[in-house]
């Protein structure tokens, strides 16, 4: 395993974050929430930004931190926000600066662990476990098109972590 940044990628709520500081730790390298940088740069909370400027807005904000980020050389694991895919630019980024893994994770799941979630702005409402579903399906082929994906249902996030570590070695 080279020395490449590790991008997690996937749905919200499949554990990017978490999972993301266990593998850094686990490496002895830094971890970086893009998410945070988005919320530093934008001295707002990301439903902040949603609420006043709308997801465009957010989805630029998030195009310009990670292009600076993965800019910035290697040896660090970095947990995307969950829409970072959509955009082309973003995965050209991902793909050219480290491994893309992604962690795959059913509705089901996602809507457990969300339950009790109010700062996921793309599903607030009452209808949110139907955007959830709508949001899944859309973004599937962007997920899939990684160097390693890692299905996190029913497992604990350090047996992701070590599954993803496996994986790298190879």
């Amino acid at each position: 395993m080279d020395n490449r940044p590790i991008i997690l990628t996937g749905f919200m709520g499949s554990g990017k974050s978490s999972v993301g500081r266990v593998v850094a730790q686990l490496l002895e390298v830094p971890f970086v929430d893009l998410d945070a940088l988005i919320v530093t740069a934008a001295g707002c909370s990301i439903n902040e930004i949603f609420s006043r400027d709308g997801e465009e807005v957010f989805r630029t904000l998030e195009r310009q931190q990670l292009g600076q980020l993965l800019s910035r050389g290697d040896g660090y694991v970095v947990a995307t926000g969950g829409g970072a895919v959509i955009s082309p630019e973003n995965r050209q980024f991902m793909r050219s600066a480290g491994f893309v893994i992604n962690l795959k994770v059913s509705l089901d799941q996602v809507l457990r662990r969300l339950e009790r979630s109010n700062d996921r702005p793309l599903l607030a409402g009452e209808d949110g476990h139907l955007r959830a579903a709508s949001l899944l399906a859309e973004r599937e082929q962007f997920y899939a098109d990684a160097d390693i994906r890692i299905d996190t249902d029913g497992k604990s996030v350090e047996d992701v972590a070590r599954e993803i570590l496996r994986s790298l070695k190879g």
